[in-house]
């Protein structure tokens, strides 16, 4: 068991894999940078909302011991206030769209270059046409 342990972990797929995860990763921290640091706020100016997180809508009241702030929605969610955060849900889903994009991106620009590298891979030869027909006319000898 042991050996076959050992011969699952070293073939190239788990390697391949692992190294996606770790690159994965690192993918992740420049994504999250880019829609937050980045593209966020230019949305957040255009909309004029500095930060859509903070947007809710309260379906019920506040706990009667509550002292925070009735506008802070991490102090609300925290104190177990029922509301819609409709505006956190915009903001994860403004993130997955970005993050889409880019990915759609990558791999168009990945299938470009593959494309490109198989009509270079393409051996310059007689067809089958050609073969065939040279094939034809040899038997006719």
């Amino acid at each position: 068991m042991l050996n076959q342990f050992k011969a699952f972990i070293l073939k190239g797929n788990v390697l391949d894999l692992a190294v996606a995860v770790i690159i994965g990763a690192a993918f992740a921290t420049i994504t999250t940078s880019l829609t937050e640091d980045v593209l966020m706020p230019i949305v957040s100016a255009i909309i004029g909302a500095p930060d859509f997180s903070g947007l809710f809508l309260l379906l019920g009241s506040p706990p009667a011991d509550y002292a925070g702030s009735m506008t802070d929605y991490a102090a609300l969610k925290e104190a177990g206030v029922p509301m819609l955060g409709w505006g956190q849900f915009l903001t994860v889903v403004i993130n997955f769209v970005i993050l889409a994009f880019i990915i759609f991106m990558i791999v168009r620009y990945a299938n470009k270059l593959m494309t490109k590298e198989e009509a270079e891979a393409t051996p310059t030869g007689p067809s089958e046409i050609d073969l065939l027909t040279e094939i034809r006319d040899s038997l006719k000898k």
